[in-house]
């Protein structure tokens, strides 16, 4: 029988770990054949060239879509989302595909989706179904009303996608695959390697080893004009915290220019001694790094999701992760640098925190690959009520 061509589409940094396990999965199935193809911010240097680490892991690159446009505002959102359905049109007539992956709800993530589905290729929605609030809420049910195969993340989020009217013969709980990888860490947690030695970065060489905690701060798409000053918010209070800090840079979404300028800003104007920055990382890399950290700070999903597996302290800030299912690991504050600094100590002296399976139990690739063999594809439905 000939292999179903299962061509993932992986536009962004975290993307990669939000899929890493299931294209191992894929790859491996003797009844699936992997097309990877890269685009977005995942190509570019200055979003640490996530492309690299890919490559490295031993994934064969189909093929390289460069549709970033410079701006970081909602206009240049919108003509890179354009530009990506032009040019993932041509990579999908090109491959013929049996099917295509579309993940989560990044605002270019709509772009895979319009390109396959236009062309009646069947299109496979991962992590439908969830809240967040901002576009990734419209952009995400977007994807999840023109794809044909769900496959979610959690209980919350297939009993969402079925009061969209779509077909429970269709909507699957795998669990999210990046479960799988805190898993690994859960299962061998050590921090066995030197962040800075490893992956170099800027700021001081700070004295991680008696403890630290992680920032990772994005900014809001609906909230980008205030980007800026939310991010000076954190940077005040872990200043005025001292704690060694590992800081890691935003995603490229409207307000990141912002974001961006407000650490550069504060980094020379402040010179903080106790924050060292970094573009990215392995994702095994990153999940052990926060596995032994004292408290991830920021807004980031992988608070929500990795974070309340693994038992790390979160403090979630702003309205980002707004509506997401989260556990007892998460407390939430607004931007204000006092409520940001007690939340901080507040989490790090918690000894109560355990972790949950909220979003899987690390066995997501695996049953995302079975899907994928097993289901009918098709490319026509109805809503069902």
């Amino acid at each position: 029988m000939t292999p179903r061509k299962i061509c993932v589409v992986v536009t962004a940094r975290p993307s990669y770990s939000r899929v890493k396990s299931a294209l191992t999965s894929i790859k491996n199935h003797p009844e699936l054949e992997l097309q990877l193809v890269i685009a977005g911010s995942a190509l570019l240097g200055r979003y640490g060239n996530a492309v690299d680490f890919i490559e490295k892991d031993g994934f064969e690159i189909a093929e390289k879509v460069f549709m970033i446009l410079e701006g970081e505002n909602p206009t240049a959102m919108a003509k890179t989302t354009g530009l990506g359905v032009i040019e993932l049109s041509n990579v999908f007539h090109k491959l013929q595909p049996t099917a295509v992956i579309t993940i989560a709800d990044r605002f270019e993530t709509i772009a895979t989706s319009i390109a396959a589905s236009y062309q009646n290729i069947p299109l496979v929605h991962l992590q439908g179904g969830e809240v967040t609030g901002n576009i990734d809420e419209k952009v995400r049910h977007a994807n999840t009303k023109l794809a044909d195969i769900h496959l979610v993340a959690s209980k919350d989020a297939k009993n969402r996608v079925l009061k969209m009217g779509e077909n429970p013969a269709k909507v699957f709980n795998t669990g999210c695959p990046s479960i799988d990888l805190a898993k690994e860490i859960q299962d061998s947690p050590a921090l066995d390697f030197d962040p800075i030695a490893k992956y170099g970065g800027v700021g001081t060489d700070i004295d991680w080893k008696s403890g630290y905690i992680v920032v990772m701060q994005h900014p809001v798409t609906t909230e980008y004009p205030s980007a800026r000053k939310d991010v000076e918010e954190t940077l005040k209070a872990i200043h005025e915290l001292n704690i060694p800090t590992f800081w890691f840079w935003p995603n490229v979404d409207a307000g990141s220019d912002g974001t961006s300028s407000g650490i550069r800003s504060f980094r020379e104007t402040q010179q903080p001694e106790n924050i060292h920055f970094f573009k990215n990382m392995e994702p095994n890399d990153f999940l052990r790094l926060l596995k032994n950290s004292q408290c991830l700070v920021g807004n980031s999903s992988v608070g929500i999701r990795e974070c309340a597996f693994l038992g790390v302290p979160v403090v979630n800030i702003g309205t980002r992760q707004h509506g997401r299912h989260r556990g007892n690991n998460v407390t939430d504050v607004i931007y204000d640098k006092n409520q940001i600094i007690a939340a901080i100590q507040e989490r790090i002296k918690n000894t109560t925190i355990i972790p949950e399976n909220i979003y899987g139990a690390g066995d997501s690739g695996k049953k995302i690959a079975t899907v994928l063999a097993e289901t009918e594809l098709t490319f026509h439905k109805t809503i069902v009520y």
